[in-house]
């Protein structure tokens, strides 16, 4: 919890390092990602106007189901990201630094990436955190709609307990797993509120 702590407060100093709010001209946006909808994973975005050139972007994504044979994907994740913009905000091309974390129950599944280990076999649980830099695109698709894509890389570690496969299985230690790669991808629909 204090590395979520950490990684927020992180954040915000960035961002607000990087000019004055302007609240008079402040964008609002909500935005969820097409990509964690697709893995019935609950998500949703504020993005919020910092100055001419910078937000501050906060998604949050949840999952809780169980699958059968005692399959499971479970996490949350919290991924604040300042972002800059190469022309003006919420249009066109920008550069993001993310810091995220997040808890994670996972079996009797391949994660992408090993990330959590190998899942095929036991079940683990436990905390992820890291940070990684991103690029992407947002396209106007009306007065309120936008649309976007983007990737990001860098850092998770995790640590986490490992368990027997069957529900309720037998304690077998703790572990940690380092990961370095794809962070970060959305295919994004934005409502700008204001």
């Amino acid at each position: 919890m204090k590395k979520i702590i950490f990684a927020v407060i992180l954040c915000l100093l960035l961002s607000s390092s990087f000019g004055s709010v302007s609240v008079s001209a402040q964008r609002v946006a909500v935005k969820t990602n097409l990509l964690y909808d697709a893995t019935a994973t609950i998500n949703l975005g504020l993005e919020i106007a910092l100055a001419p050139k910078w937000t501050l972007d906060v998604s949050g994504n949840y999952n809780a189901w169980d699958f059968e044979n005692n399959r499971k994907w479970k996490h949350f994740l919290v991924q604040p990201e300042a972002r800059y913009w190469l022309c003006e905000k919420f249009n066109g091309h920008f550069f993001g630094l993310h810091v995220h974390g997040g808890e994670f129950n996972t079996g009797n599944v391949c994660t992408p990436f090993n990330l959590f280990g190998d899942c095929r076999n036991t079940r683990h649980e436990g905390w992820y955190y890291g940070a990684g830099i991103s690029y992407g695109y947002q396209w106007v698709l009306g007065k309120r709609w936008n649309f976007e894509l983007s990737a990001g890389a860098g850092y998770v570690g995790s640590d986490y307990d490992i368990y027997e496969s069957p529900r309720c299985g037998a304690y077998l230690g703790p572990a940690h797993h380092n990961y370095f790669g794809l962070t970060k991808a959305s295919i994004t629909i934005i409502y700008i509120i204001r």
